[in-house]
């Protein structure tokens, strides 16, 4: 992914990744790193950002996406059975905290708070 890519509104990519939090293993109970965020100048629904490599770092090029509503669901990118079972499970169980951020009417520290381990 080349982060330095300009979108409909002008900014870059590598801006809207910085606005992104990390969630390790430690942090979520999954076996990889995930990006979450507030909605910014989105165009889309909620979603999350998954390491498809396990371990606490994250590689903006191997990623797989998943909606957070209506249901979670795996929108791009490729994720073994397990893992995608897993991500979808930590995604149901933090859909509130996880929209509440997305809508920004939970800050990050709040959204962390209110997060549950899969």
């Amino acid at each position: 992914m080349d982060t330095h890519t300009l979108d409909e509104s002008g900014r870059t990519e590598e801006e809207d990744l910085f606005e992104m939090a990390n969630l390790y293993p430690r942090d979520t109970g999954l076996p990889m790193t995930v990006w979450v965020s507030p909605k910014g100048r989105a165009r889309h629904d909620a979603r999350v950002k998954v390491c498809r490599t396990h371990g606490d770092r994250m590689n903006a090029d191997d990623t797989a996406v998943v909606a957070v509503r209506p249901a979670p669901a795996l929108l791009h990118g490729e994720l073994s059975a397990k893992d995608e079972a897993a991500v979808l499970a930590w995604v149901q169980l933090n859909a509130d905290a996880l929209i509440g951020y997305w809508d920004g009417d939970i800050s990050t520290v709040e959204f962390v708070q209110r997060m549950q381990r899969v």
